[in-house]
């Protein structure tokens, strides 16, 4: 099946009733001495989240905001994606995938798709647009059900060849976070032949699950810190991935059944990763953080997008090649201070072709919603050199 088709969120009111009286019997556990979260998420802001989504969130509201950008759906190899597709204003607008990660949705992107495809209406030069492609990754939000094993990261990459290839893209460029800076890093790697560039925050190795943490020794002096954030986020942040990793259906009924669990899973992790000194509403207000756990929870993606962790551990990423750098396009590469990892620059620069590599002192692990401005800035600057 090759047919792209047109796609309107419309959510049936029967889901949003079902949704309320689920809020409405949530019975939620005795919470004790975590006004640190350090045992997670906290009862206190969860009743006080729980009781917006029940009484005055406007899923309605939030929902025709989402329909103002073009959606479209289609199969490839018996899995079905969806993406917002929206085409640049300007002479030559280069074509440009954005791929997210957990607990993330399209969603995230959405404060920069005008800037990138119409600069001039955001501040910027007509030359610097882009047509701009952000799909679902495969069993993540719209683009459900997923009944195909074994799709993880790499494979991921090769379905966004096809589906750029169908958008009728034989060169693209590509920008990603969380998982999609693998799915970017791979793209990279695996289809340098048809990359005018990538750029990341988040430079990992591609066989990310397998290979050992960077050591002290290995940073650069002004890199002090890293190896000690990297240690503390595998010892205290990464039980999730254990889970998510060794047993996601037994986590998925819970994250299906009760939309408290699904909100408790995904916000500790949108406070926890992002650069709000401990106040989720610094960086999300509440509409935000609600607006993907309904994502997550009208699509019944939660269990799914939580496969992706095991087809990752279970399914070893192998090089295409073994030259290097290993990632071959042209990469661009910006660093947030306040991401959840870091490795040392020196490695990053054998592993990609770097082009372009900055420093930013704030914004955490949800650079595209956190910091939408400055990013759309770097983008546009990495890109400008890279345009045939």
């Amino acid at each position: 099946m090759t047919a792209i088709t047109e796609f309107k969120i419309d959510v049936p009111e029967a889901v949003l009733t079902d949704l309320r009286e689920r809020l409405a019997k949530a019975r939620l556990p005795e919470d004790f001495a975590n006004d640190g979260w350090q045992y997670g998420t906290n009862g206190a802001y969860l009743r006080e989240l729980v009781g917006y989504w029940k009484d005055s969130y406007d899923w309605r509201a939030q929902e025709r905001q989402i329909n103002r950008f073009p959606h479209f759906r289609t199969e490839l190899e018996g899995i079905p994606i969806h993406f917002i597709h929206v085409r640049g204003k300007g002479e030559r607008p280069m074509p440009l995938i954005l791929s997210h990660g957990w607990p993330w949705t399209f969603w995230d992107f959405h404060k920069m798709i005008g800037p990138l495809t119409d600069p001039v209406a955001h501040g910027g030069n007509a030359a610097d647009a882009f047509d701009v492609v952000v799909p679902s990754l495969p069993g993540f939000g719209f683009s459900t059900p997923l009944t195909v094993p074994g799709i993880n990261f790499w494979r991921t990459a090769d379905l966004w060849v096809q589906l750029m290839e169908r958008l009728g893209y034989s060169r693209f460029s590509a920008y990603g976070a969380d998982w999609g800076a693998l799915i970017t890093s791979q793209l990279g790697h695996k289809h340098a032949d048809r990359l005018y560039g990538i750029h990341t925050n988040l430079p990992l190795p591609l066989d990310l699950f397998f290979c050992p943490l960077p050591e002290a020794g290995e940073f650069a002096d002004d890199e002090k810190g890293w190896a000690e954030r990297n240690a503390h986020f595998f010892a205290a942040e990464s039980g999730y991935s254990a889970i998510q990793a060794t047993k996601p259906q037994s986590l998925a009924y819970g994250l299906n059944d009760s939309p408290v669990a699904q909100c408790a899973w995904i916000l500790e992790k949108r406070r926890s990763w992002s650069d709000c000194g401990g106040d989720v509403e610094k960086v999300f207000s509440k509409d935000e953080l609600l607006t993907t756990m309904m994502i997550y929870w009208v699509t019944q993606s939660g269990g799914s997008a939580a496969r992706y962790y095991y087809e990752c551990a279970h399914h070893p990423w192998q090089p295409s090649h073994n030259r290097s750098p290993r990632v071959e396009a042209p990469s661009g590469i910006a660093i947030f201070e306040n991401e959840v990892l870091h490795w040392p620059r020196r490695w990053v620069e054998k592993t990609y072709d770097v082009r372009r590599y900055r420093r930013f002192p704030h914004g955490g692990h949800f650079v595209p919603a956190e910091q939408p401005t400055l990013l759309v800035d770097e983008l546009r600057a990495f890109f400008r050199p890279l345009r045939a």
